[in-house]
């Protein structure tokens, strides 16, 4: 087979690279990389500055003595500070940049043993990004530097399906990265765990805002601060996490709460206040329920969040504050959009990552580890173990994934459900006598429960507001429900199908889609209303 051209790029070491009247006795990195029998380097391209020219003639003659193959290319490039990151990876990418790869003609090799540490640094960012398509070329020295011995070499390639040991421990990381989101619950939904590994991916490698959607209940502010609480073992954040319900602002003190106040700004501002953006500096700042943001807020937010500066209410002097945003929501913010209640350009900002976590009863399988939980939660907060009786979990669970449970509230119903029958538990065991009242007080708090305030968001997203004051309070929620479901499915029938599990089981033959697409009809959709790009 032929071999292809093997291409080395690297810096001019300074110092290590200088020759002098001993040069040959001396290890030199750039010269003697192109000294070894079994590394041919057919093409050498060297950078280094103008005040070190003259080395770089010496060197590249030097190269020519000791390896006529090999074609000594100079690359002047001048940093004004060698040790300044920003200048030094900037330069260094117009120079990859500009560069004509052949990835398929050539192999590269990326040489990282001179220039300073941050220029080496810069050179491993740029293959690990892979602006540099090749692999990393270490020269060590010989136990003795004035010998004439080239030393040694190795070839690090950054793919890391080639490292299998390697792989698996980054692959047990993110798995523990993933139940460390999941408090260590042992879920079982897939869609759920599926969403959880993305966001343990996502927010481990970017500080971009997060958005977290979803139903009051859902977990939202749980997932925000175990997010933060990730980052912070992963070393990746060096502030606090600092939470904002955004549905408490009134008036002008919602522009205090955010962004701070200097003394005398308002009636009884008698001294400074640091808003939540600027405490949240070098931390995390979640602003849960955004969607209730007045618009001045909103432009002074994406201000915020673009520029990280912004003006404290009655100052003229302008404060600076560094902080990743998650954000949550139960509303639909588009439709905010189009109704003049949030600004476009601020959801473009906050929309770049989006997940909307799912209503517990759309989670049926993840009730019962769950329960686990809360009741663990409970034992360690009043240092009493609690246990239910075989027969009275059991009862329990049937009621709490059978179609009865609406679990309005989600994950705050369960976990009130389990505080209420721990607390009132004889001896420590739930008890049938205990389960069976609580199930008939969730029946009774779920039948007096308003009308989600989210459900007619999404119906009026769908039907319009004029549309939508025609159907029943009754009709509304099932309505909603479905939408939820055929939003997230992929398919006319993948969505038949998870509406209709149950009935199915009872029916000799059943068109699950055909039933959908007929209970759609009822109120004027199909399912390209629902699915535009579906056609």
């Amino acid at each position: 087979m032929t071999r292809r051209p093997t291409v080395v790029l690297g810096i001019l070491g300074s110092t290590l690279d200088t020759g002098g009247k001993n040069r040959w006795e001396r290890w030199r990195p750039t010269v003697d990389l192109c000294r070894h029998e079994d590394l041919i380097v057919d093409r050498l391209e060297l950078i280094h500055g103008s005040g070190h020219a003259e080395l770089a003639e010496s060197v590249s003659a030097d190269i020519a003595q000791v390896s006529p193959e090999t074609r000594v290319r100079q690359h002047l490039v001048d940093f004004a500070d060698p040790w300044a990151f920003e200048e030094v990876y900037t330069r260094l990418l117009d120079v990859v940049r500009g560069y004509p790869f052949r990835p398929d003609e050539e192999d590269y090799l990326v040489h990282i043993t001179t220039g300073t540490h941050v220029q080496q640094i810069c050179l491993f960012l740029l293959t690990e990004s892979r602006y540099l398509p090749g692999r990393l070329l270490q020269t060590i020295p010989p136990a003795r530097r004035d010998t004439g011995d080239p030393g040694t070499y190795t070839i690090i390639d950054l793919d890391l399906a080639r490292y299998e040991p390697i792989a698996a421990r980054f692959a047990e990381d993110r798995r523990a990265g993933e139940s460390f989101l999941k408090a260590g619950i042992a879920t079982r939904n897939a869609a759920f765990n599926a969403l959880i590994a993305q966001i343990e991916q996502v927010a481990g490698a970017t500080k971009a805002p997060l958005l977290l959607t979803g139903p009051t209940g859902a977990g939202k502010t749980r997932l925000a601060r175990k997010i933060f609480e990730l980052k912070q073992t992963r070393h990746q954040i060096r502030g606090q996490f600092v939470e904002l319900n955004c549905a408490t602002l009134r008036g002008d003190a919602a522009m205090s709460a955010l962004f701070g106040h200097v003394r005398g700004a308002f009636t009884g501002a008698v001294r400074d206040r640091a808003g939540v953006l600027k405490l949240a500096d070098g931390g995390l700042l979640f602003l849960d329920e955004i969607g209730e943001l007045g618009l001045d807020e909103q432009a002074m937010l994406l201000r915020a969040i673009e520029d990280r500066v912004f003006l404290p209410v009655g100052s003229d002097k302008e404060v600076r504050s560094d902080f990743q945003l998650v954000a949550g929501t139960n509303r639909d913010l588009r439709s905010a959009v189009r109704d003049g209640r949030f600004r476009e350009d601020l959801l473009a900002r906050i929309d770049l990552w989006t997940w909307r976590l799912p209503f517990l009863r759309e989670r049926p399988e993840d009730i019962e580890p769950n329960l686990d939980y809360e009741l663990e939660r409970w034992s360690q907060r009043h240092g009493k173990k609690v246990t239910f009786f075989g027969q009275a979990r059991a009862a329990f669970l049937r009621f709490a994934v059978g179609p009865d449970a609406t679990w309005s509230g989600n994950f705050r119903d369960l976990a009130a459900a389990i505080e209420r029958m721990a607390t009132l538990a004889p001896a420590g065991r739930i008890s049938q006598r205990e389960v069976e009242a609580e199930i008939a007080r969730l029946r009774a708090a779920w039948s007096d429960a308003p009308a989600n305030a989210s459900d007619d968001d999404l119906l009026a997203r769908h039907l319009g507001r004029d549309k939508l004051e025609e159907i029943d309070r009754f009709d509304r929620v099932q309505l909603a429900e479905v939408l939820r479901v055929c939003t997230a499915a992929r398919s006319l029938s993948e969505a038949g199908r998870l509406l209709f599990a149950a009935s199915r089981q009872r029916k000799s033959s059943s068109n699950d889609a055909d039933r959908l697409r007929k209970y759609l009809q009822r109120f004027d959709l199909n399912w390209s209303d629902i699915h535009p790009d579906a056609g």
